[in-house]
């Protein structure tokens, strides 16, 4: 009897131990587990919060600053091309048409100065002036004026598509209006933009390429407001709203530095046309003063030394009027 009390006893022991070792593995499985569904469950929620403070106004303003940076750099390093540059004018890129002229304009004015002055040197200089600075200062001047026609009109296309979104219709649509109703260059300029979006070409990516025939940050601007409200979303409306009243004040600010700025353009203007013009008026009333600076090399030497001097200054001055704003 006493044999199976002490055996009885042990069993309950043994079983009691069993017990609680099996019981203690348990429960550390199961604060692992639930640790495990604490962490799986706050990611989600670490996440949303994440992104809800992405849509912060401060986030939302260092991801525009980060992508303004970031063209910025692509524009200094990129190179400006003859083909990108008679985009920007709005002519149809064909550079080798383009050669073409240039190098019949320049024979021509070329043989014309020899033929009047009846100095080589001069008609070589007149001759490359006319074939490489003339056509590309033309493109230049077109580009110009162009991107100023663009510009100006810009925020009454940023206002249309704004009433558009406020009144329930989608942003394509909003660009077909802007397409339609806008005078050149900002309505063909949208209109290649919605026929890059019918074959398929994603809003971000259509935009991109109309800042390549386009470059203007006013451009710029609106894209990077795009690309943000289709990331992080908010209200486009309001946005874009914004982008108008900002891109309105730089327009009013840019009026205001150039009529501040134009007295000192004028001065410049002045002071570069006078010594030339002086030295043309007297060749024209008493050309034996000036003739031996065009018959004597000395004289040849002192014309050019006078006209790299011209240039340094003319130089100095436009880059002490031209205003970066």
């Amino acid at each position: 009897m006493m044999f199976f009390l002490i055996a009885f006893l042990s069993f309950v022991i043994l079983a009691s131990v069993g017990f609680v070792l099996t019981g203690g593995g348990a429960s550390e499985v199961a604060a692992k587990r639930a640790q495990a569904i604490a962490v799986s469950a706050g990611a989600p929620r670490r996440k949303g919060q994440r992104a809800a403070a992405s849509k912060t106004p401060e986030e939302r303003r260092k991801q525009i600053m980060l992508q303004l940076k970031e063209s910025e750099q692509r524009e200094r390093k990129a190179r400006l091309s003859l083909t990108a540059r008679m985009q920007h004018a709005g002519l149809t890129p064909n550079v080798k048409t383009f050669w073409i002229w240039s190098v019949a304009l320049g024979v021509i004015a070329g043989i014309a100065v020899m033929v009047l002055s009846r100095l080589p040197l001069a008609g070589l200089g007149a001759g490359f002036a006319f074939a490489y600075g003339a056509p590309r200062w033309w493109l230049g001047f077109l580009a110009k004026r162009r991107i100023a026609k663009f510009t100006a009109n810009f925020p009454d296309a940023i206002d249309i598509l704004v009433r558009g979104i406020k009144s329930g219709l989608p942003v394509h649509d909003g660009l077909k209006i802007i397409a339609k109703e806008l005078p050149a260059p900002l309505g063909p300029e949208f209109q290649r933009l919605n026929e890059n979006i019918a074959v398929g070409m994603t809003l971000d990516l259509a935009l991109e390429k109309m800042c390549e025939r386009m470059p203007t940050p006013e451009l710029r601007f609106f894209t990077i407001v795009i690309a943000i409200q289709q990331k992080t979303g908010g209200n486009l409306a309001e946005a874009l709203g914004n982008l108008s009243n900002v891109l309105r004040s730089r327009r009013m600010m840019r009026e205001k530095i150039k009529a501040l700025s134009s007295e000192a353009i004028a001065s410049a203007t002045i002071i570069g046309v006078l010594p030339p013009g002086v030295g043309v008026l007297i060749y024209m009333t008493n050309p034996g003063y000036m003739g031996t600076l065009i018959s004597d090399p000395r004289g040849n030497i002192l014309i050019v030394g006078g006209a790299i001097w011209m240039l340094f200054g003319i130089l100095m001055m436009r880059n002490m009027i031209n205003f970066k704003f």
